[in-house]
């Protein structure tokens, strides 16, 4: 099958002519609010990450405005020099030992019932960071008893790591595909496809009751197909949740977009997923992998008990 089909508006430049083209008027989103200050003063004042910001991510404003983010421990430098991403590469700094106790705090303050936890890729660590996913999911939860989500590194595969996160018993394991197989290399630079799938399938094999997330970002050359291939390795493994979502290019040193997705065909790959089998899944331009998370792991606790 041919790529998906690109739709321009009138009077715009082609999607894969210029990164600095003007968006298509789906992709608009509101400027920046003060009702956000409460929530950035929290992540301030307690010296803590989000991947909001570190990612640049485009719902910040609403997500802000609503009292919520998605932190990010174990730094805000990356080890791994993906060309999508920009969160900045190079010397990583020292794990900082009370962070679990600061996000579980800023939970507190914010009201959160539902947290969702992700990270920095850290292969300078020989546990990526494992254990302290585990301190940050029990100092939430000791804390405000709230509900964690955790979106985390691939460990390079170290089945042990992804066993101690696993213990600390997630409500919600997400790991991001991110892309298809053919764009890796390009993409997802010293990532393996396999790896990913071989992490979700660990997480069911240990914790059969323990949901399992993914996601994809579309617009960087992919073709329809080949999203429904990877949607299909992902139940596979037994994946239940899928996100899929629109990828922006976050400032002019990551990969420009190749097309931008009219929002009736992210409803098109949505529903050829749902057929596969998946529990929830959420497909659409702003759709990102903690975007909305309380709500889609609540209509999935739903789903299982109807």
């Amino acid at each position: 099958m041919q790529p998906l089909e690109i739709i321009h508006q009138p009077n715009e430049t082609p999607a894969n002519a210029n990164p600095r083209q003007r968006l298509p008027k789906w992709l608009k989103r509101p400027l920046p609010s003060t009702a956000m200050a409460f929530t950035s003063s929290v992540i301030e004042d307690l010296h803590l990450e989000t991947v909001c910001e570190s990612a640049k991510c485009p719902n910040r404003t609403e997500c802000w405005t609503k009292k919520t983010a998605t932190f990010m421990i174990l730094g805000n430098v990356c080890t791994r020099p993906c060309g999508f991403c920009s969160v900045p590469k190079g010397k990583t700094g020292e794990v900082i030992v009370d962070e679990p106790q600061r996000v579980a705090e800023a939970a507190e303050r914010l009201g959160l019932k539902y947290v969702v936890i992700t990270c920095v890729t850290r292969d300078d660590l020989p546990d990526g960071g494992a254990e302290h996913f585990y301190q940050c999911i029990q100092a939430v939860r000791e804390r405000t008893g709230a509900k964690v989500e955790v979106l985390t590194s691939d460990f390079r595969g170290n089945r042990a790591a992804i066993s101690r996160v696993i213990a600390a018993r997630p409500d919600v394991f997400n790991h991001n595909t991110e892309t298809v197989p053919r764009l890796y290399q390009r993409v997802r630079r010293n990532a393996l496809y396999q790896r990913t799938l071989d992490l979700l399938k660990q997480v069911k094999e240990e914790a059969p009751d323990m949901p399992t997330k993914s996601g994809l970002m579309l617009g960087l050359g992919e073709t329809f197909d080949e999203v429904l291939d990877v949607a299909a390795d992902l139940r596979a493994v037994g994946c239940e949740m899928l996100t899929l979502g629109q990828y922006l290019q976050p400032s002019p040193n990551q990969l420009p977009v190749e097309r931008y997705i009219p929002p009736e065909e992210f409803d098109e790959l949505g529903e050829k997923c749902r057929a596969l089998g998946f529990t929830m899944v959420a497909s659409g331009p702003f759709v990102r992998s903690s975007y909305h998370a309380d709500e889609m792991a609540a209509e999935l606790t739903v789903g299982t008990q109807g």
